[in-house]
């Protein structure tokens, strides 16, 4: 394998005197040039605490990149903060976030004509985008996840922002003072990491080491935990032995992987998000996996991750426990892996899972004849509502069925102000559209509707469906992604305020108690709203993204 054989294009004979000039300008070498060019994808930003300290771990990756006879060139993407932006305008740029972290990664890898690359990321977004450009580079790589932070502390109890955003909704029901919210507030999220519990961060940081892009054992250690910079550094020393071997993406991202990758969120008890962010990987990387797939695969897999938000634990916890790969281990035992995969190692994940340590009398990572839940929590639910599918996520404490009338919004803002004035009663359906990936634009999350439906003790009478999407911190019959979108003229476009919805899980049903010929002709009559963006990065992605059934990627139509 020639290790430049990308950067030489740039770095060698006469015509590239030019460039070398500039790149000495910046400090490098003759020696440096004469090396592979190893990009360091860094999601560095300084707005949230999911990525704050990467600075500090790609410094480390570097080092271990130039002691494995590579020369680093770091660069930054851009990085948005689903936790901070809930419930707001700016909610709408977490999504489209995805698409252009990755677009950026393969924009300056392909520019730069980096030989290999190890992309540092942190929160929602950034780690599906790194996956998403490995995958369409092909380019040797490696993906090292910043790790969880740690849980807050309340009044001798484990806490994580999912406790702040329920607790908005006990406040607004009169059952927690201001003073006790602020408390809250204050102590939830305690240092540097991403959300603590099986959220969407920690979900797919979990679907990286198990569909195989990042070592098994690296993702799982915390932010702040001192060994994760050694880790860092042993994943740039890595990715030099990754390119070494020509080991790439696509040889990593086969079907085995992917079913894999849904097993670990079925069995961890992940966030729905997974399914739109493996969906888009799938696509990036030419690999058949329909919506579907989700379900087959959830039903054979057992729940054994006992994690937040419906578990008792936090990622931390579970890293304490055995981490990620005695999850792997259990599954392994199970055949519940395809343990033949390759991981970015060069080893399987058989092989890989079998290192791992179980702590003793841990309580995190369940035996596999006492699981928590024989299936896994991923369902997808079909219907006159969502003929190509949404996504719900069930622990095994939720209701299994649920009939009562639409109360419908526009948007999250106007549900979420009938919420807090205590408009929606036990029995309600919450309609909320024009939140899909288009439509949005950009899909935004639900927590903040959800929580505060949950906090006002409403969790367990009302349901909830959307064409957008929830955090990996919503619980309760909540179903997201309805496809096709309402922009899009789907039928829950047509939907009105007093419509009966049933909700049927053990028939996987969503649907409208309505006739085929009644939605037809409320569908008929109805117009595409007008876009809320007509110019700009927004009027782009509305322009180029596809269903949330797609994986709401953005390609030319």
């Amino acid at each position: 394998m020639d290790l430049k054989h990308i950067s030489r294009g740039i770095t060698e004979g006469r015509d590239r005197a030019g460039a070398r000039s500039m790149f000495k300008a910046v400090g490098y070498t003759d020696a440096d040039l004469s090396r592979p060019l190893i990009g360091v994808a860094n999601t560095w930003i300084e707005t949230m605490p999911c990525n704050f300290h990467l600075r500090r771990l790609s410094a480390k990756v570097k080092e271990g990149i130039r002691e494995a006879g590579g020369t680093p060139m770091e660069f930054n993407t851009i990085a948005i903060s689903d936790g901070e932006t809930m419930g707001t305008e700016g909610m709408r740029a977490s999504l489209v976030s995805r698409e252009v972290i990755a677009d950026s990664i393969e924009l300056v890898c392909r520019g730069q004509m980096f030989d290999a690359v190890v992309c540092v990321v942190g929160c929602d977004k950034t780690i599906p985008a790194a996956a998403m450009a490995l995958a369409r580079m092909n380019l040797p790589g490696v993906v090292l996840y910043g790790g969880t932070i740690a849980p807050g502390s309340y009044r001798g109890k484990d806490v994580t922002i999912q406790d702040v955003y329920e607790a908005i909704g006990a406040n607004v029901a009169g059952k927690m003072s201001d003073t006790e919210l602020k408390e809250l507030e204050d102590v939830a999220c305690p240092a540097a990491g991403a959300c603590g519990g099986q959220y969407t961060a920690n979900t797919m940081s979990t679907v990286m080491e198990m569909i195989g892009l990042s070592p098994m054992g690296f993702n799982s250690v915390p932010a702040m935990d001192p060994q994760k910079d050694a880790i860092s550094f042993e994943c740039g020393k890595l990715v030099m032995s990754v390119l070494q071997k020509g080991l790439k993406p696509r040889d990593i991202l086969t079907r085995q992987a992917f079913e894999n990758a849904i097993a670990s969120v079925a069995a961890s008890g992940g966030s729905t998000n997974s399914v739109l962010h493996l969906l888009a990987i799938a696509r990036e990387a030419g690999v058949k996996l329909d919506i579907e797939d989700f379900q087959t695969v959830s039903e054979r897999t057992p729940l054994l991750a006992d994690l937040k938000p419906s578990g008792r634990f936090v990622a931390a916890d579970m890293h304490r426990a055995g981490g990620i790969g005695l999850l792997a281990k259990r599954l392994m035992s199970g055949k519940y892996l395809h343990g033949s995969a390759k991981t970015v190692t060069g080893q399987t994940i058989a092989v890989e899972a079998e290192k791992a340590k179980e702590t003793p009398k841990q309580e995190v990572i369940v035996p596999l004849d006492k699981p928590l839940k024989a299936t896994g929590g991923l369902v997808i639910l079909k219907g006159n509502l969502a003929p190509e599918g949404c996504v719900i996520k069930i622990s095994g404490h939720e209701r299994l069925e649920h009939r009562g009338p639409a109360r419908v919004f526009e948007s999250e803002e106007a549900a979420m102000a009938a919420v807090t004035a205590k408009k929606i009663k036990a029995g309600d359906v919450v309609v909320i559209r024009n939140e899909g990936p288009k439509g949005g634009p950009g899909m935004r999350e639900m927590l903040g509707v959800t929580a505060a439906i949950v906090g006002e003790g409403l969790g367990g009478s009302v349901a909830l469906l959307t064409d957008g999407r929830f955090s990996g911190a919503t619980r309760g019959l909540m179903a997201g992604h309805v496809s096709p979108e309402a922009a899009l003229g789907g039928p829950i476009a047509a939907v009105r305020n007093g419509d009966i919805i049933q909700f049927d899980v053990k028939k996987r049903l969503l649907k409208v108690e309505v006739t085929g010929k009644v939605l037809r002709e409320r569908l008929a009559k109805w117009k595409a709203p007008k876009p809320r963006y007509s110019t700009g990065v927004f009027a782009k992605y509305a322009a180029l993204v596809w269903s949330a059934s797609q994986g709401a990627i953005t390609k030319p139509r």
